[in-house]
């Protein structure tokens, strides 16, 4: 199902915070901004120097949920909330982005209604890119792929016999409250004044990562792309029900990889879904 995309307007105007002014640079259809690794203290040791350059990387990688966050600021300028609550979208990370880069955001139209936009980094080399169709929802996912018997709650060390495709995660909520949201606002320097109600698709597509470590021990995993719907805006305030199911799992090239569904529920309605795929176990 498609709803008519709205006309490309000004839709966020207005800033909330303070820094992101000083941060982002637009000029011409390209946005400019610094990357920056919030991560350096978490569990995944690839968002740290030494274990990053262990596996072949020049040093910490930045996020790839905050890359997304930054290819997502163009287009929710351009289309507001309209595409924040109804888009079909993905996302995928060529190369790592690294702290301090000077990134370039460039959104264009790629036809058939769609758009793309690209992260490359002061060399030109393209990082990641995202491709959408405002307006587009497609048929939600047969949930019947959670009815399955759950794998039990406790973490344990994520490999190759622990990922089970189709054993469900148990179900777990999630509140967007205020200070949260303005949190992964803040950390890819979006200032819109939209995300004073509207869910920032950073956190977001964020809860995906958080749906794995909920389940299991990761010491260095890469995120390598998402596809992503959005069904209806989700607002601060909100609580869901996260549900999330392995797909399958492969290897290729030494790294084991694992492809995970997710729906976000509000009451009785699916208002996100996502296919996100990982790199569990990078080869050494």
């Amino acid at each position: 199902m498609r709803r008519p995309a709205k006309r490309p307007r000004d839709a966020a105007a207005g800033r909330i915070g303070q820094n992101a002014p000083d941060i982002w640079e637009h000029r011409m259809g390209d946005y400019r901004v610094t990357a920056r690794n919030f991560s350096e203290a978490s569990e995944n040791r690839i968002h740290s120097d030494d274990i990053a350059r262990r596996y072949g990387f020049r040093g910490a990688l930045v996020p790839g949920v905050a890359v997304y966050g930054y290819l997502t600021r163009p287009l929710v300028e351009r289309f507001g909330a309209d595409w924040l609550g109804a888009s079909a979208s993905a996302v995928r990370f060529h190369k790592p982005a690294y702290e301090g880069d000077e990134l370039s955001v460039r959104l264009a139209e790629a036809g058939d209604d769609a758009w793309t936009a690209t992260c490359t980094n002061a060399d030109g080399t393209l990082l990641a890119e995202l491709t959408t169709r405002p307006g587009e929802v497609p048929p939600a996912r047969n949930q019947a792929a959670f009815a399955g018997a759950a794998k039990p709650p406790e973490r344990v060390d994520m490999n190759w016999d622990t990922v089970v495709a189709g054993q469900p995660f148990t179900p777990w909520h999630w509140q967007i409250t205020e200070d949260g949201n303005r949190t992964y606002a803040q950390q890819v320097f979006d200032d819109l004044a939209v995300y004073r109600t509207a869910a920032h698709p950073h956190w977001l597509l964020h809860i995906a990562n958080r749906a794995l470590t909920r389940e299991f021990v990761m010491p260095a995993w890469i995120h390598v792309g998402s596809e992503i719907v959005f069904r209806e805006l989700l607002k601060v305030g909100d609580t869901v029900e996260v549900r999330a199911v392995p797909l399958e799992k492969w290897e290729r090239k030494g790294h084991q990889f694992v492809k995970l569904y997710l729906a976000y529920v509000r009451g009785e309605t699916v208002t996100t879904e996502i296919i996100h795929t990982a790199i569990f176990r990078v080869a050494e």
